[in-house]
């Protein structure tokens, strides 16, 4: 049996400070006026430029992941007009058993996608060996623990959490952390709820994310929906897995408008996402679930700072853009321990890099790497870490105290507080991710997103 890892890209953007809002659209992709339903292909970097955008009345747009699954960013030089659907919703994992299954055994257990720039639900466990029979956990930063079985129950797997946590119960397993902020920096999607012990359900995929950006104005009648996705349904002998969380939705416009709806609730009403609003005026009634948070335009992002980056295992190069599943296969001879380097950007050397292998089944190891070493601008390190058959999933993190001039650089970020110490974490099926740790012990999380080529 193959060996095969998924990592996550390395790409790190700031939010500019607030000046007269203008989009940054390029109107290279022209007018979008779709007139049926229209599924768009989003581009490497999630980014379209438009002319403007018109979507009438009974018309759904939905959205076909990238390879590195980032957020969507629609870019208008005009208006934004929104009268039919816009659905980022994280999919339901797929029905399982025999007795309200789909009649595909081979689908059982499998977990449910996460909407562009979500993450995607936990297998749920297949009888067999030790590792398997437990669920897979959700990713992201959320993802709810996999099922598992303690005499005399089987635990269901934990529901994905975001702006809110999952919802927890006595035979469940942990629901994820909450995590971001208000402001939506960076646009990060919802989590994925953890599979049921074997044989289990698959957990349902977290909402996606979405920013629309108009240098006229947004209006809205119709809906959009970041939605996660439900838990497998199916043979209640077959152990269930969890939902997935709500996504993001931010709009940014001088002029916001309409009586439509936002929505971005997690799946059987678990975890909700985050909903944000910046605009000069604000008119109509436009209903939100979660409720949104409403502030003043702000500019979107500034490229430039530091990275950090898997970039071989085993001897194997890591593409240039990872995707997060299958990004790297070995083969089964290969020996353990194996060897996995990483590589950073900015960040003092002689730091100590954490890396994580989350396998499908079965518990997460993590080990320190060595001290970084290099210059600032091109560091590296590495860790020895055994990778069992199958899939796996490597993340890294790391925290580092930053200069007193840095720290009063990101204040703007952190509502004036000054910041100390920044960390840094490479998740696998996602860019790298910024959090700025307070004085006061605040965490406010910053842009990984895709506005810019990484580094």
């Amino acid at each position: 049996m193959r060996k095969g890892v998924g990592i996550g890209a390395a790409l790190l953007l700031l939010p500019m400070a607030a000046h007269a809002f203008n989009s940054g659209s390029t109107g290279a992709d022209g007018a979008f006026n779709p007139v049926t339903d229209t599924e768009l292909q989003l581009p490497p970097d999630g980014v379209f430029n438009f002319t403007s955008v018109n979507i009438p009345s009974l018309v759904k747009v939905t959205f076909k992941r990238n390879a590195t699954n980032t957020p969507v960013v629609i870019l208008a030089q005009g208006n934004i007009v929104i009268e039919g659907t816009i659905n980022l919703n994280g999919k339901d994992a797929a029905p399982t058993g025999p007795n309200g299954g789909d009649g595909n055994p081979a689908d059982d257990g499998l977990p449910g996608e996460g909407g562009p720039g979500g993450f995607d639900g936990g297998r749920g466990g297949i009888l067999g060996s030790t590792n398997s029979v437990k669920g897979g956990y959700g990713l992201g930063p959320g993802g709810g623990a996999g099922g598992f079985y303690q005499y005399p129950y089987n635990y269901a797997g934990g529901n994905g959490s975001y702006g809110t946590g999952g919802q927890y119960e006595s035979i469940r397993a942990a629901a994820g952390s909450v995590y971001g902020n208000e402001l939506l920096r960076p646009l990060i999607g919802g989590s994925g709820g953890g599979g049921g012990p074997a044989p289990g359900k698959g957990g349902g995929g977290g909402g996606g994310a979405i920013l629309l950006a108009a240098s006229g104005e947004i209006q809205l009648a119709g809906a959009l929906t970041a939605h996660g996705g439900n838990a497998g349904s199916g043979d209640g002998n077959f152990p269930g897995g969890g939902s997935g969380s709500g996504g993001a939705i931010r709009l940014i416009a001088s002029h916001v408008s309409g009586r439509g709806s936002l929505g971005a609730v997690g799946g059987n009403n678990n975890g909700l996402g985050r909903i944000r609003i910046e605009t000069e005026t604000l008119t109509g009634s436009i209903s939100s679930d979660p409720s949104y948070t409403y502030g003043q335009p702000t500019d979107l992002f500034v490229p430039g700072l530091p990275g950090l980056a898997f970039t071989s295992i085993a001897g194997v190069l890591v593409p240039a853009n990872p995707v997060g599943r299958g990004d790297v296969a070995l083969e089964a001879a290969t020996p353990n321990p194996a060897e996995i380097t990483l590589q950073t950007k900015g960040v003092p050397l002689g730091t100590v890099i954490a890396v994580t292998l989350t396998p499908e089944f079965g518990a997460r190891t993590t080990v320190d790497s060595a001290p970084t070493a290099g210059s600032l601008d091109n560091a590296t390190t590495s860790v020895n870490i055994d990778i069992p058959d199958g899939r796996s999933v490597l993340t890294a993190t790391t925290t580092f105290t930053v200069l007193a001039a840095l720290g009063e650089m990101f204040a703007p970020y952190a509502q004036g507080e000054t910041v100390e110490q920044v960390r840094l974490s490479a998740e696998a099926g996602q860019p790298s991710k910024m959090f700025l740790l307070t004085a006061s012990g605040r965490e406010v999380e910053l842009p990984a997103a895709a506005l810019a080529a990484g580094w």
